[in-house]
C-alpha cells in the first residue's frame, strides 16, 4: 500500500489544461543545481500487469503457422514431419519477403492446399515473412559466452581491420564523444562519466553528477559535445531519473516489481579542472504526465546540426498510443535550440496543443541520429517491437509509423503500411537491436568513407552499408557475436571506435574497443 501511495503522489501546483505549459521548459541559459527540477505535477498512469504471454506469441502470425503450418513443417530449423523446415537459414538467406508473400498468396504449382488467399486477409499472409525470420532467428541463435575480440583479424569486402580492446571493466557503457585533446568522455549506464586519455589510462568517475534511475534501459544515457565546445566548455547529457520527491522504494529496481516513475532528462554542464561536474542547466524538464512506471524506451540519442540547434531522441516508453500524440514527449525526435530554447521553425510550433520542441512523431525507442556529411540527409535507427527494427530517413513533422503499422510483429497492429505514414528505408527481422551509428569520413579505410555505420545490441553486430542518396545500395556485417554493440564513432585519428558489452546486466562487460586497418 506505501508504495502505491508514494507512486501516486501529486507534486507542486498544476499544468494548466492538456498542453504543456511555458513554465515547464527549462529557460534558456539559466544555470541550476545538479538536482533535477520538479515539474509542476505529477500524475502516475495506474501500474498495469506484465503482459501474459511474450508479444510474439499472441501475434496473428504465430497463431497461423501453429495452427497452418506447424504440422508439415515442424517449430525447429531441422525438416518437419512431412515438409522441409521453414527457420532453417539455408530456407530464408535464400528468399526474399516477396517471394514467400507469393507462395503463401498463390501456393506452389506442385504442391495442393498451399494457396491461403481465401483462408486469409493479404495484411495476415504479409506479416508471414517476419514470423518466419523472427522465429528462425531465435531457433539458431547463438547462446553463450562472447569470445574475447582483442587482436582478432577481420576481413571486410573492402580490406581486413584488426579489433583493439583499449579498456574494460566498464558497466554498461553507453554514450561517447572525443573532446580536442584526443581524450574520449563517455558515459555508463550506471551512472558514471569517465575519460578515456591518450596513455590508455582511464579517469575516475566525474563527481557531481546527476542522480540517475538504473534499471533495465535506465540509467546515465547519451553524451555529446557542443560544436565550439572549445571555446563554451558545454556537455550534453541524457538520463532516466524519478520524480523530485519520490521516494525509490525496495524493489522499484528489478523484476518481477513495476519500476519507479522514471522520465529522460536533457541537462548540460561542464566539468571543471577538478573532475566536477558543474553549471549544469536544464534543457528539458519533463512534464508531469510523461513519467511512466516502465523502466525501457528512454531513447536517447543528440545530434548536433551547427546550424545552432541540437535534436534529440525520446522513446515512447512502451506506451505506442503516445507516438502518435503531439502533446506527449514520448516516441518523437525533439529539436531545441543549443540554450534549450524553441526554434521558430518547428514543425509543429503553431499546432495547437502541440509540443513546439517535436520535429517527427510515431516512434518507438531511437537510439541512433547521424547526418550524412557528402547530402546533409538526416539518418534515425529505432528498435521495433518483435522483429521490424528499422532505418529511416528523417524529415520535419513526419508520421514514422509507430503505432499504426510495423514490418515487426505487435499484438493490435496488423498492417505494414498506413496513410500518412513514411515507411523505414530498410528494417531489419529479425531484430538487431540497432543503436548508435555514423558516417565514416577518415582515410584509414579508404574504401568505407562515406558508409554508414549501424550497430546492434541483440544481434551483437555491426554493420557497414554503401549510401547512394536515399538508398542503402548494399551492406555487410564486420562484426557478429564479439558481444552487444552500443555505439560507434569515427575517431580523430580516422579509426573507427565501438562501445561493446559483453553480456547484458555484467557490471564489468563493458569495453572500449578500436577498428584498425590491418596492412
Amino acid at each position: 500500500m506505501k508504495r502505491v501511495l508514494l507512486a501516486g503522489l501529486v507534486l507542486g501546483a498544476t499544468m494548466s489544461g492538456d498542453v504543456l505549459s511555458d513554465k515547464a521548459w527549462a529557460q534558456p541559459g539559466v544555470q541550476q543545481n545538479a538536482q533535477a527540477a520538479g515539474p509542476a505535477e505529477l500524475r502516475i498512469p495506474a501500474r498495469k500487469q506484465q503482459a501474459p504471454v511474450p508479444a510474439l506469441l499472441q501475434s496473428r502470425a504465430n497463431e497461423i503457422y501453429n495452427t497452418t503450418c506447424a504440422a508439415c513443417h515442424g517449430i525447429t530449423a531441422q525438416a518437419g514431419p512431412s515438409a522441409p523446415a521453414l527457420f532453417s537459414n539455408d530456407f530464408l538467406g535464400s528468399r526474399t519477403d516477396a517471394q514467400i508473400v507469393q507462395v503463401l498468396t498463390d501456393g506452389l504449382p506442385s504442391t495442393p492446399n498451399h494457396s491461403f488467399k481465401t483462408l486469409f486477409f493479404p495484411d495476415e499472409i504479409a506479416q508471414m515473412p517476419a514470423l518466419l525470420r523472427i522465429r528462425g532467428g531465435i531457433v539458431n541463435r547463438h547462446v553463450g559466452p562472447v569470445p574475447d575480440i582483442n587482436g582478432k583479424v577481420f576481413q571486410s569486402q573492402k580490406g581486413s581491420f584488426k579489433a583493439e580492446v583499449l579498456a574494460k571493466g566498464f558497466d554498461q557503457p553507453w554514450g561517447m564523444a572525443f573532446l580536442p585533446d584526443g581524450r574520449l568522455i563517455f558515459t555508463e549506464r550506471a551512472g558514471r562519466i569517465r575519460f578515456l586519455n591518450k596513455d590508455g589510462t582511464v579517469s575516475e568517475p566525474v563527481k557531481g553528477t546527476p542522480s540517475v534511475f538504473v534499471r533495465q534501459d535506465g540509467g546515465m544515457l547519451d553524451i555529446a559535445l557542443h560544436p565550439d565546445f572549445a571555446r563554451n566548455g558545454w556537455i550534453y547529457l541524457s538520463y532516466s531519473t524519478v520524480p523530485p520527491g519520490y521516494q525509490v522504494q525496495p524493489g522499484d529496481d528489478a523484476a518481477p516489481n513495476m519500476s519507479a516513475p522514471t522520465m529522460t532528462y536533457i541537462v548540460r554542464g561542464k566539468i571543471n579542472a577538478n573532475n566536477e561536474w558543474v553549471d549544469q542547466q536544464m534543457l528539458f524538464n519533463p512534464p508531469a504526465e510523461s513519467y511512466r512506471v516502465s523502466a525501457d524506451h528512454y531513447g536517447s540519442r543528440f545530434l548536433f546540426d551547427r546550424k545552432g540547434h541540437f535534436f534529440w531522441s525520446m522513446g515512447e516508453r512502451h506506451d505506442m498510443q503516445m507516438s502518435q500524440n503531439l502533446a506527449s514527449p514520448l516516441g518523437k525526435i525533439h529539436r531545441l535550440n543549443d540554450d534549450g530554447s524553441i526554434p521558430k521553425d518547428n514543425p509543429f510550433v503553431n499546432t495547437p496543443g502541440a509540443l513546439p520542441s517535436i520535429w517527427t512523431y510515431g516512434h518507438r525507442n531511437p537510439e541512433g541520429l547521424t547526418f550524412d556529411p557528402a547530402t546533409g540527409i538526416f539518418w534515425e535507427t529505432e528498435h521495433g517491437p518483435v522483429g521490424g527494427d528499422e532505418v529511416n530517413i528523417i524529415e520535419p513533422g513526419k508520421n514514422y509509423g509507430w503505432g499504426m503499422a510495423t514490418f515487426g510483429l505487435e499484438p493490435g497492429i496488423g498492417r505494414l503500411h498506413a496513410t500518412g505514414v513514411t515507411d523505414p528505408i530498410t528494417f531489419f527481422n529479425p531484430s538487431i537491436g540497432p543503436s548508435g551509428i555514423t558516417f565514416y569520413t577518415g582515410n584509414k579505410f579508404p574504401g568505407w568513407k562515406g558508409n554508414l555505420f549501424i550497430t546492434g545490441m541483440v544481434g551483437e553486430k555491426l554493420i557497414r552499408m554503401e549510401i547512394k542518396d536515399r538508398q542503402i545500395v548494399s551492406q555487410e556485417t564486420l562484426l557478429q557475436s564479439y558481444g552487444r554493440v552500443r555505439d560507434v564513432e569515427a575517431g580523430p585519428d580516422g579509426s573507427l571506435y565501438l562501445l561493446l558489452q559483453n553480456m547484458n546486466g555484467d557490471a564489468k562487460g563493458g569495453s572500449i574497443v578500436r577498428l584498425v586497418p590491418v596492412n
